[in-house]
C-alpha cells in the first residue's frame, strides 16, 4: 500500500513527489511514467527558458509561482550544479504599432515584481547587435537550463528519501477500493491512499479514470522549431522576443540561446493531430476525433481563424517562417535554418472556446489532477510541487513536517 502515487513523470509529477517526500518523509510514495525515460513529452522537448513572469496577469496563479519559482529554480541549479545561466533577454518592437503593447508590457512587469528597464533601439544593439527594432524591453531576471537534468536530480532525490519510480508502467485504469485506490498498469496494480495526477498530455483522460470530470479538454499543439546553423549563431547572444498579441495565446516565433550552446527559432503553433505527435505525420484517430467533434475547438478556430491560417502557413513554408524571423533579424536567411526537434503543448480548453489561461488543479476523492500546466510549468515546478503538497494536506491525515 502506496500513501501517494503520481501518474506522469514529467517535471510537475517529479517536482510533486520531491516535494511530498520533503512534507511526508514517512511516506510511501510511487512515481509511474508510461515511458522509458523521465522528461520524455512536454517537459523533454521545451525551450529550456528560466522565464521571468512578465506576460502573466498580475495575481494569478502563473504569475506568482513563476516570480517565485524562477528564483527557487536558480537557487537549486546552485546548489546541484546543475548547467544554467541567468543571460537575460530582449523584447522588441519591430514598429511603432506595437509601442503601446510594449509599453503595457514594461508596466505588468512591474505589476509582477520583475526587474525590468526601457531600452532605446540603440540600447538593444548594445545588446544584441543584429535585431531591427523600434523599442525594447530588457528583463534581467531571464534564464537557461536543460529541464531534463532537473527531473534527474527530481528523481534522484525521490529516491534518496525512500521513493519508489517506475518507467514503462501505464496506467489503464483507476478502481475505487473503499478510502483508497487501485492503479491497473500494463505491469501490475499498485494500490494507494492518495492519487496525484500530473499526466499532462492525457491528465483529463486519467481524470475521467479517477472519477472526475474536467471542465476542460486537453487539445495538443505542436510547436515546431529551426535551429540555426553553428557560423550564425552569432547572431543571437541571448533571447530575443517579439511584443507578444495579447488577443492569441502564444508568443509568436523568436530566437533561443540554449544551454548547449545552440539557438533555437521558433515556435509556430499548430493543431496536432496527435496527442503525443511530433511531426507533421503524426495521426492518431482517437486523439482526432475527440478535437474535431469538440465545440471548444471549433469556437477557438473560429475566433482565431487569422492567426490559425499564418501559423499553418508557417508550419508548411520555411520562407514564410523565415520571414517572421527577419522583422527580428533580417539578416536570417533560410539557408541559416535547420530543422530540429518539435514540442506538443497540453492546453486545456473550455467548451465556449476560451483557453484556460492559468494552472488547472482539480480536486477528486482522494486525488488531485493537474489538468492544465502549461508554461511556465517548468520554471514553476518547484512551487508547483508545494502548492500541491500543501493542498494534499487538507485532505491527508499523515503526519507532515513543514519547513
Amino acid at each position: 500500500m502506496y500513501d501517494f502515487a503520481i501518474i506522469g513523470g514529467g517535471i510537475v509529477g517529479l517536482s510533486t513527489g520531491m516535494a511530498l517526500s520533503k512534507r511526508y518523509p514517512q511516506a510511501r510514495i510511487l512515481v509511474l511514467e508510461k515511458e522509458s525515460q523521465w522528461a520524455f513529452h512536454q517537459t523533454g522537448n521545451n525551450s529550456g527558458v528560466i522565464h521571468s513572469g512578465i506576460y502573466y496577469k498580475p495575481g494569478s496563479f502563473k504569475a506568482k509561482f513563476c516570480r517565485d519559482g524562477r528564483d527557487s529554480m536558480v537557487k537549486f541549479c546552485q546548489e546541484y550544479g546543475i548547467d544554467h545561466e541567468v543571460c537575460g533577454k530582449v523584447i522588441v518592437a519591430t514598429d511603432e504599432q506595437e509601442l503601446p503593447r510594449l509599453e503595457n508590457l514594461y508596466q505588468r512587469g512591474l505589476e509582477n515584481g520583475i526587474e525590468v528597464k526601457r531600452i532605446s533601439p540603440q540600447e538593444v544593439k548594445e545588446i544584441e547587435p543584429h535585431v531591427s527594432c523600434v523599442g525594447g524591453i530588457r528583463v534581467f531576471s531571464t534564464g537557461i537550463v536543460n529541464y531534463k537534468q532537473v527531473c534527474l536530480k527530481y528523481a534522484e532525490l525521490i529516491q534518496q528519501q525512500g521513493g519508489e519510480l517506475r518507467l514503462n508502467t501505464k496506467v489503464l485504469k483507476i478502481s475505487p477500493n473503499g478510502k483508497h485506490h487501485v492503479l491497473e498498469t500494463n505491469q501490475g496494480n499498485f494500490e494507494t491512499r492518495f492519487v496525484i495526477n500530473c499526466a499532462g498530455l492525457h491528465s483529463d483522460r486519467i481524470a475521467k479514470l479517477g472519477g472526475v470530470q474536467p471542465q476542460a479538454k486537453i487539445v495538443p499543439f505542436r510547436g515546431e522549431y529551426y535551429e540555426l546553423t553553428p557560423e550564425k549563431r552569432y547572431l543571437v547572444k541571448t533571447l530575443i522576443y517579439p511584443v507578444p498579441n495579447p488577443e492569441f495565446p502564444f508568443l509568436g516565433v523568436h530566437f533561443t540561446k540554449m544551454i548547449d550552446g545552440t539557438v533555437h527559432a521558433g515556435p509556430n503553433a499548430v493543431l496536432s493531430l496527435k496527442r503525443e505527435g511530433y511531426t507533421k505525420t503524426d495521426f492518431d484517430l482517437k486523439d482526432f476525433a475527440e478535437v474535431m467533434t469538440y465545440p471548444g475547438f471549433w469556437k477557438l478556430a473560429a475566433k482565431h481563424a487569422d492567426e490559425g491560417i499564418q501559423e499553418i502557413i508557417r508550419s508548411f513554408s520555411k520562407a514564410a517562417f523565415t520571414r517572421s524571423l527577419q522583422k527580428l533579424i533580417p539578416e536570417v536567411q533560410a539557408e541559416d535554418l535547420v530543422p530540429t526537434h518539435a514540442g506538443v503543448r497540453a492546453q486545456a480548453l473550455m467548451d465556449d472556446g476560451k483557453l484556460v489561461d492559468d494552472f488547472y488543479i482539480v480536486p477528486g476523492n482522494n486525488s488531485i489532477h493537474v489538468c492544465n500546466a502549461p508554461s511556465p510549468a517548468a520554471t514553476s515546478s518547484l512551487e508547483i510541487g508545494k502548492a500541491i503538497a500543501a493542498q494534499i494536506a487538507q485532505h491527508s491525515d499523515m503526519p507532515a513536517v513543514v519547513s
